[in-house]
Parts: C-alpha cells; structure tokens; sequence
C-alpha cells in the first residue's frame, strides 16, 4: 500500500487512486480540476470559485476554516486536500483521525511544485503535473530574465480594520518580487501578516501599496481614504488571485505579470 507524506510530515496510506476527493482549498481545487480530476471531487469549499460552474456540481463541505463533518461523513470521501494556513488546526487534526488527509504548506514557488509533484502521483496524474510544473517554471524564467535594476518599495495590504499587510516569510513576498516590488515588511521585525498602523506604513515609507482583492475586498472608494494619508504614495488594487493563489492559478498569474513586466521594461 502506498505511502505518501505531506509538507507537515503526516503520512497517508492509500489502497488505490483516490476516486472521491474533497479539497478544502480553493487554489487546489482548481489544480486538481486542471490534472483532469474534477470527476473526482466530491466536495468542496464554498470558496472554491475556479472553475466557476463546479459549486453548482459539487457538494459544498463548509468554508476553509469550518467544515461540515456530517457532510464530508456523507461523502466518504477517500483523500482530503487540505492546507497548513488556509485551513484550521482543529478541522484538520479531527479529520486525519477518520480519513486520509493531505496538507501542504506553501511559502515559495518552489513549494507550489512540489505540492503539484506530489498531488499528481497520489492520483495518478504524474505526466499532466509535471508538464504543469514545466510551464510554471519557464514563466519564473522569463521574469526573472527582464526583473528590473531598482524594486518599488511597497506594500501589499490584506485587511482594512485593523490594518494587515504580507509580512515576512510568505507566498505573496515571491509575487510581489517577480512583479518588480520590494515588499517594506518582509524583514524579521514583522511576523507574516502583520497588523499596522497609519504612522507605520508612513516610517516605511512605500513608493506604492497595493490594495488586494482578498481577504479584504478593497474597492476604489478605499484608495481615496488611504490617498489622504498618504498623498506620495501611488495607491492602487490589485487582483488578490495573482499574489496569492499557487497552483494552476500560476500559470495565469505569471502571464499577467509577465505582461506588466514587458511594458513596463
């Protein structure tokens, strides 16, 4: 019987490829969709938007952080896709005890294909990941071919009150990276997201904050408050699923970047 472990150390064991899979994470939702297993999914999130006809098809388990278990029991479903920081502690430890539970634990890009390596083995889909994987690498290429002389200072903002931004040590860093910024935060004074207060985001000082469509759904009224308190920064939103989003979502995000990149070269 196959063994597989997770990005936490956790060991699973499989009889047989997963048929009836649940993924409690929305960007690996979408990647198993684009492995050519969305047959196999039983249930997900009500978060999972991508592709967007699948909640309509598809059996909703909860949210990322509260999950129905009278739902997932129903589904006996035969592999969990779960993941360290979107998911919470206590779901996920109850849900190891009855089923097998994969979760990975994404800071790096280079973390995100291993996550892809890995889920297409488990599920039989080891070609169609690694040409993924493949694509995904040669984008990375490309930007860092044409990264500029001089990174914008910046700052990518999560939530309005309090005030939470992309620290140190997380996904988003690498983003905002390969998109020509220097993240003001990502130093080992601030943990990976961190609350702040108006006079901190002014002693950093960012030439540019970035306003995230998620968690926090920052709208065009946000950029006027925060423009006035500080009149020297470019403010703008962006599109949170770039930044934040690993998986097959990659791919898309990279191109986007990619462009940006090119024109702005």
């Amino acid at each position: 019987m196959p063994k597989y472990i997770d990005h936490i150390n956790h060991s699973i064991l499989l009889e047989s490829l997963p048929k009836r899979i649940i993924s409690l994470v929305p960007s690996q939702t979408e990647l198993l969709c684009d492995l050519g297993l969305e047959e196999n999914l039983v249930g997900v999130t009500k978060f999972c938007i991508h592709p967007k006809h699948l909640k309509r098809e598809k059996t909703i388990v909860g949210g990322t952080k509260s999950f129905n278990f009278d739902t997932i029991d129903k589904l006996k479903p035969d592999l969990i896709i779960a993941n360290k920081e979107e998911n919470y502690k206590e779901g996920v430890e109850y849900l190891q005890k009855h089923y097998p539970v994969w979760t990975s634990d994404i800071y790096t890009i280079a973390d995100t294909l291993n996550m892809i390596s890995k889920i297409g083995n488990m599920c039989g889909v080891e070609q169609k990941a690694t040409l993924l994987n493949e694509q995904i690498i040669s984008l990375v290429d490309q930007l860092k071919s044409i990264q500029p002389n001089a990174y914008k200072k910046a700052t990518y903002l999560i939530w309005k009150d309090p005030i939470m931004v992309a620290g140190t040590n997380n996904f988003i860093n690498e983003m905002l990276h390969l998109a020509g910024y220097h993240n003001v935060f990502n130093t080992i004074s601030y943990s990976r997201y961190p609350e702040v207060t108006i006079e901190q985001l002014k002693e950093e000082s960012p030439e540019v904050i970035l306003l995230s469509s998620e968690p926090f759904p920052f709208k065009e009224k946000h950029i006027e408050a925060f423009q006035k308190q500080l009149p020297n920064t470019q403010i703008k939103l962006v599109d949170g699923e770039i930044y934040s989003w690993y998986g097959s979502r990659l791919v898309y995000s990279l191109k986007q970047i990619l462009n940006g990149r090119r024109k702005t070269k």
